[in-house]
């Protein structure tokens, strides 16, 4: 059987160029991402919330990062309407199947840090720029 491009596009390579699986990716590898559904793992969460749960977020950040999610199916937002409208945000079934994949990469993060850091450090020192022999003789 002869498998068409279109074929293998809708079935995913993400090393191909032309592959959706790419936008995929890059939503769930995207930090603001991965805090998010953490941020949303027990359940709904206001836009207000989240900022205080999440440090170094922008208001901007998180508003594209939410709609994005939205957009791709992984987070859902309801709107109370309520005086003041009351917007709560919580994973959808397909967020809530990120939650162990992206709780590991967490999780791995914290358990490498030290030697990540160390390799850091070292080819920082290692690749530090030199003075040139002008800046020497002044």
């Amino acid at each position: 059987m002869v498998t068409t491009q279109t074929e293998s596009v809708l079935r995913g390579s993400p090393y191909r160029a032309d592959c959706p699986t790419r936008h995929i990716l890059d939503r769930i590898g995207d930090r603001w991402t991965v805090l998010i559904v953490g941020a949303l793992w027990d359940g709904s969460a206001r836009f207000s919330e989240l900022r205080r749960r999440i440090e170094g977020v922008s208001q901007k950040m998180l508003t594209q990062t939410l709609r994005g999610l939205e957009r791709d199916g992984l987070v859902r937002r309801t709107v109370h309407p309520e005086v003041p409208v009351r917007v709560e945000y919580t994973l959808t079934e397909a967020g809530r199947t990120l939650r162990e994949p992206l709780r590991a990469l967490q999780e791995w993060s914290i358990a490498h840090l030290g030697e990540v850091s160390a390799s850091q450090a070292a080819y920082d020192h290692a690749n530090r720029p030199t003075p040139d022999s002008t800046e020497r003789h002044k």
